[in-house]
């Protein structure tokens, strides 16, 4: 089996990696976007949280893999459950890629009709939404999938349900999961009305820095010479950033939000003209979990103005500032009373 590029070894490209981690700890977020030119470890980076994923308890037998621990139950483990008979299993989390020519039934399911019909049972064929619900979704070339299956995907990470309806039959089941897209703005972007239901977004490019660059040929280089060592001489690290995104996921429900910092995102959102409340809200969500991820018990202006490119420079009506994502390059005329 091949093993996966360290989370950890990858160099720079600090914002992406905090972007995932962020939404690692609390996918409330609303998933990310990662937009960049190619060869710039998108998919490395996508495919290297597998390593940082908890293993969990869930409902044997269950397509959904269910949590009885969160009370995240489909209706056949709730009956398990009433009769005593609920079981669970150990199971790893991971990323489940979906394929840029996917169908809907593909990603959705399929209900049997002929069952429907003529027996009165509900036949549900699962599809990818199954496969990701408690895990990570991850769509490349996402500006490339059909404008629907983006619709779909968008609303079951919203809404953690997926459900399927055919000749008045419906079925549901739980589908909460973290939403990863990655893509090339040189092949086409996505409808801003789509953009904007991704929580986070982030802009890369190639690293610049000689040293930095000189670093990350040196690593990819050991990597492929031996996959095997390359991966074992990180594993502290790793180890090291699994507990330490673990603990954020505990403090996480504890991190308050001073009545200022209210007024920040209200203030932010007025000056750069963003449109609705949604970015003002993901604002203060991805503060405290950049809060509880240091350990801080309140998240901070700092820690908010850390978040804010994350958040904003998508959901932008223009660009009010003369820099190159059109965020301020001084926050505290911005913030300032």
């Amino acid at each position: 089996m091949e093993r996966i590029y360290p989370f950890t070894a990858i160099v720079g490209q600090e914002q992406m990696k905090l972007a995932l981690i962020l939404n690692l700890i609390n996918p409330a977020l609303g998933g990310v976007l990662i937009r960049g030119e190619k060869g710039t470890a998108k998919s490395t980076a996508v495919r290297g949280l597998t390593e940082l994923l908890e293993e969990v308890q869930v409902s044997e037998g269950c397509p959904f893999h269910c949590r009885p621990d969160r009370g995240e139950l489909c209706a056949d483990c709730r009956e398990k459950q009433e009769k005593g008979t609920l079981r669970t299993v150990p199971y790893t989390r991971r990323v489940v890629e979906l394929p840029v020519s996917s169908t809907e039934d593909r990603v959705v399911g399929s209900l049997s009709m002929e069952q429907a019909i003529k027996k009165g049972e509900k036949v549900f064929e699962p599809g990818l939404l199954a496969q990701a619900n408690g895990n990570i979704l991850y769509v490349d070339e996402v500006n490339l999938l059909d404008d629907h299956i983006v619709d779909v995907l968008l609303d079951s990470a919203a809404m953690g349900v997926n459900t399927v309806e055919r000749e008045g039959v419906s079925y549901s089941h739980p589908a909460r999961f973290v939403l990863v897209g990655t893509m090339n703005p040189e092949e086409g972007d996505l409808r801003p009305q789509l953009l904007d239901r991704f929580g986070l977004v982030v802009e890369i490019r190639g690293e610049q820095d000689i040293s930095l660059r000189s670093e990350l040929i040196r690593r990819r280089l050991a990597y492929e010479a031996d996959p095997e060592g390359f991966c074992r001489s990180w594993e502290p690290e790793q180890a090291a950033l699994r507990e330490k995104v673990r603990l954020a996921q505990a403090k996480l429900g504890e991190v308050t939000i001073p009545d200022s910092l209210y007024r920040d995102a209200a203030r932010i959102g007025v000056a750069l003209q963003v449109d609705g409340h949604r970015s003002d809200i993901t604002l203060l969500k991805a503060a405290c979990t950049l809060a509880a991820f240091e350990g801080t018990g309140e998240a901070s202006r700092e820690q908010l103005i850390r978040v804010a490119p994350m958040v904003l420079t998508h959901r932008m009506r223009r660009m009010p500032f003369d820099t190159a994502t059109g965020l301020p390059e001084d926050w505290e005329s911005v913030l300032h009373d």
